[in-house]
C-alpha cells in the first residue's frame, strides 16, 4: 500500500525494486499504467480499483447501480488482462440508511456482475473499516462490522464475492481477530495488517502479536495475500519499517 512509504520520494521502479529485493511478491492497488513495472520485477498487482465506487458513494446507492455495472465490467476485464485476482468494490456511506436496506442493495448489484466476475476469474471484494477512530475518517461506513459484510457474501453465494480482512479495523470493530480469521475464511481473499491502534508498524509498540497471527494465517491453509498498510512511525525510515514488518509475517 502506498502508505507504508510514508514521505519517501522513491519512485514507483524503485519501490518495486526494494519490494522484491526483500521479498515482497506483489503491490496493493496499482495502476494499470504501473503494472508493466511491477512485472519486469518480479511483482503481481494483488489487489486493484475500477468499480465506480467510492468511500462516499458505494454500493449501497442503488441509484448508481447502472452506472457500477458498467465500471464493474471494465475493471474485471482490466484485472484478467493484467493477471491480478482481486478487484475492491466499496460499499460506502449509509447517510442514515438502515444496515438492512444497505446490505439488500449491497447484494443487488453484486448479484448483477457475480456471473461475469466467475467468467473472469476475478474476485470482486469489500474491505471492513471501523466507525470509531474518527482519525481514519470513516465513521459513516456501512461495512463497520464483519456480520454485516459476511451476510452480504453468504447471500450473493458466488466464490467470487468476499471480503478484505482488515486486521486494524476489525480489531477496533470486531476483536477476536483469529477466530474471525479462521471461522470466516472462505469469505475472506485478502488480507490487510497494520498495528493498533496507532496504525504504525505491525511490531512490539502495537497491541496485536502478529508473529502469532502470521501463525495463525498459515496454518489456516490461505492463499491470498497479505499486504502491509501501516504509516511509518515519525522518525523511522520507510524502507527498514518494510524489512522488520516483513520478517514478522515471513513465518
Amino acid at each position: 500500500m502506498g502508505s507504508v512509504w510514508g514521505t519517501s520520494k522513491l519512485s514507483i521502479e524503485e519501490r518495486c525494486r526494494t519490494l522484491a529485493r526483500i521479498g515482497f511478491k506483489g503491490m496493493d492497488l496499482p495502476t494499470a499504467e504501473q503494472v508493466p513495472i511491477l512485472k519486469a520485477n518480479g511483482l503481481t498487482p494483488a489487489m486493484m480499483t475500477g468499480t465506480g465506487t467510492s468511500f462516499q458513494d458505494g454500493l449501497i446507492r442503488k441509484d448508481m447501480h447502472d452506472r457500477f455495472e458498467e465500471e464493474f465490467h471494465k475493471g474485471i476485464d482490466m484485472c484478467a488482462d493484467l493477471g491480478c485476482p482481486n478487484l475492491i468494490g466499496l460499499p460506502g456511506e449509509r447517510r442514515g440508511m438502515s444496515y438492512e436496506e444497505g446490505a439488500d442493495n449491497a447484494v443487488a448489484i453484486l448479484n448483477r456482475v457475480k456471473g461475469y466476475a466467475e467468467q473472469k476469474g476475478v474476485t470482486l471484494c469489500m474491505e471492513i473499516t471501523n466507525s470509531k477512530v474518527v482519525a481514519d475518517q470513516r465513521t459513516d461506513q456501512i461495512f463497520n462490522r464483519l456480520g454485516w459484510g459476511l451476510d452480504v457474501c453468504r447471500r450473493v453465494n458466488s466464490p467470487r464475492v468476499k471480503i478484505v480482512y482488515d486486521i486494524y479495523h476489525v480489531q477496533i470493530s470486531d476483536g477476536d481477530v483469529t477466530r474471525n480469521l479462521r471461522d470466516n475464511l472462505n469469505y475472506i481473499c485478502h488480507i490487510h495488517v497494520a498495528g493498533v491502534p496507532s496504525r504504525n508498524e505491525i511490531d512490539d509498540t502495537q497491541e496485536l502479536n502478529y508473529r502469532f497471527i502470521a501463525n495463525a494465517i498459515a496454518d489456516s491453509g490461505y492463499t491470498g495475500f497479505v499486504a502491509h498498510e501501516h504509516r511509518p512511525t515519525p522518525g523511522r525510515d520507510p524502507v527498514q519499517s518494510l524489512e522488520r514488518c516483513f520478517e514478522i509475517l515471513n513465518v
